[in-house]
């Protein structure tokens, strides 16, 4: 079966430094994946490369059965703007954008379809709430929202969890299983192994290169985890090594 995301020999650069390199596999349609692996090990690369962010360097990333834009993206939190003044509301009607775009307008049952995302996300009542006032729990209940209005086939969240508090993870998880049940593909960033294990029945552990790709047991071994430790702390020596010849 063709996967639904298809990498190929997948190489990425940052300034001339590879953060991915000679990534070969596949994400199935349907399947829910947790990426995992040190600071530093191209996750979060990843993550922005499948949802046409950066672009390969060298190798090839395919996107089969779907247009790219059709892509539901929740990048990490830290990267959004909680400053910018819009409500829960607005940011869950941004579900919506790839069907109506720019130019058209929202539908009555375009706003209840946002309606219903909150109550789904224990947020009923906070439609006219400035998005900016909201705690980090919170905030990524609003964002889950947005995700479940854009009801696309393939997820990508980037350390969805990461500064959110327990009852709000634990929600938020019920509804990636959800998603799950669905028969969404869902590829989520996770630090947080014993999680991992509960909820994600595949895993790919990342150190640049794939160190193991497949069900969570196999890959979540202690020899993977070592081997990746080990090639984190040759990355921060080669750093080392670089700032002392400059």
């Amino acid at each position: 079966m063709t996967p639904i995301v298809e990498l190929n020999d997948l190489t990425i650069t940052y300034e001339r430094h590879p953060a991915i390199h000679h990534l070969r596999g596949g994400f199935s349609k349907g399947s829910l994946t947790a990426v995992i692996g040190p600071n530093g090990a191209g996750k979060s690369t990843l993550i922005k490369a499948i949802v046409g962010l950066l672009a390969p360097s060298a190798g090839r990333l395919a996107i089969h059965g779907i247009s790219p834009r059709d892509i539901a993206y929740l990048p990490q939190m830290a990267v959004i703007d909680d400053s910018f003044p819009i409500s829960v509301f607005d940011v869950v009607l941004l579900g919506h954008w790839r069907r109506v775009g720019a130019f058209r307008a929202m539908t009555a049952q375009m706003c209840e379809t946002a309606q219903r995302a909150l109550w789904t996300v224990g947020l009923e009542g906070f439609d006219d709430r400035p998005f900016g006032s909201l705690s980090a729990g919170q905030r990524q209940r609003v964002l889950f929202a947005r995700v479940l209005v854009a009801d696309s086939p393939l997820i990508v969240l980037d350390e969805p969890f990461t500064a959110v508090d327990t009852r709000t993870t634990n929600d938020l998880l019920r509804l990636v299983a959800r998603w799950h049940g669905e028969g969404r593909t869902v590829i989520s960033v996770l630090h947080d192994f014993d999680q991992v294990r509960r909820h994600f029945p595949d895993t790919l552990l990342l150190a640049r290169e794939a160190i193991g790709w497949g069900p969570t047991a196999e890959v979540l071994t202690s020899e993977n985890l070592l081997k990746a430790r080990a090639m984190s702390e040759a990355w921060d020596i080669d750093a080392e090594i670089c700032r002392g010849a400059a």
